[in-house]
């Protein structure tokens, strides 16, 4: 069997897989799902290498290529990465793209299990893989990651989590609760469209701005090493402009999708918590942040303690949920990367 190549051109574009009618957990079905993914590096001959990296809250695949790279962990002359983008990213399936005039109203939900499906059937179908070496991701990439460990465990041989937890606590909950009503509160429909959207948006990214971060990062000015000369400056010119790029539609289908994730809360598990953990049989890295606001640290060490082959490795930082995606030359990063090293040598 000869190997498959895949792009390996950053620049190049993603490919559609075509899913056809998918039923959700919810007993709605998704009409001609279309899950947006982009591979590189090259898949060997017994298909055996293979990396699932998944896309957090609002983002797309370019947003975390930068993980993947010659001399990384996720070396891509070594391993045979599949970036997935989350439906209602903009790219696979989406509001956006649905014709919705509400609002995202008629978008039917889709939980964390349902995204994770489809992937897994991308790979079988287009690749054949039926077994895969690592699922990672970042925030809500990170939930990800621990359903492909839950929901396939004979098929996942490590899995790490950074920033990212098993399920939605109760205080991310309502979190995710005020970025919603701040989206919501200036949104109206005139003539069958949405409008009123840039002013949710950019209270979306002052809300993020005080909870993305944490209380020292302000304290000592680290905003600075942005090259942000104000509080304000930071807000305006990182995460107003990081909101703007999105769609509002797309982002309350995302909030759903992340209030709604527990990989318990299914067929398999019953919403038996301890169950689905302890049936995880990848080992995995947990990496929450010891400074995240919402993804909190206690949480993710509770859920840890509770998967047979875990390893939990808090990130020493003072930016908060941000610690997880600071990028290349960053400590965290380096920490994150002997992290990742370490798991892909068990």
């Amino acid at each position: 069997m000869s190997a498959l190549t895949a792009s390996s051109d950053p620049d190049s574009v993603h490919t559609i897989f075509e899913a056809g009618d998918v039923r959700l957990q919810s007993g709605a079905t998704l009409p001609d799902a279309r899950l947006a993914y982009k591979t590189l590096g090259r898949l060997n001959n017994t298909r055996s290498n293979a990396v699932v990296l998944t896309t957090p809250f609002g983002a797309q695949h370019t947003d975390i290529e930068w993980m993947v790279g010659p001399g990384r962990a996720i070396d891509p002359q070594r391993y045979f990465v599949v970036l997935m983008n989350l439906f209602g990213n903009g790219l696979s399936s989406s509001p956006s793209d649905a014709g919705s005039a509400h609002v995202g109203e008629d978008w039917p939900g889709c939980t964390i299990a349902d995204n994770v499906r489809v992937q897994e059937r991308l790979l079988r179908e287009v690749f054949g893989i039926e077994q895969i070496e690592l699922a990672c991701g970042f925030s809500m990439g990170g939930i990800q990651a621990y359903h492909w460990a839950a929901l396939f465990p004979d098929r996942v041989r490590r899995f790490a989590a950074i920033c990212g937890a098993a399920r939605c606590s109760a205080h991310n909950h309502v979190f995710l609760e005020g970025v919603k009503a701040a989206l919501t509160a200036g949104m109206q429909v005139e003539n069958g469209r949405m409008a009123g959207a840039e002013r949710g948006l950019r209270a979306v990214g002052r809300i993020f701005a005080g909870w993305a971060v944490s209380q020292a990062f302000y304290r000592e000015e680290l905003w600075r090493s942005l090259g942000c000369a104000s509080v304000e400056r930071y807000i305006t010119d990182v995460w107003e402009a990081n909101f703007l790029r999105r769609d509002a539609r797309n982002l309350l289908a995302q909030i759903w999708t992340w209030q709604h994730a527990d990989i318990s809360d299914n067929d398999l598990y019953r919403k038996d918590l301890d169950h689905a953990l302890g049936d995880i049989r990848a080992q995995g890295l947990i990496m929450p942040s010891e400074s995240d606001l919402y993804v909190h640290t206690e949480d993710c060490r509770r859920e840890a303690e509770r998967v047979p082959g875990a390893r939990f490795r808090p990130i020493p930082s003072k930016w908060g949920h941000r610690a997880g995606a600071r990028g290349p030359g960053t400590h965290e990063d380096r920490f994150i990367e002997q992290g990742l090293r370490e798991l892909l040598a068990s």
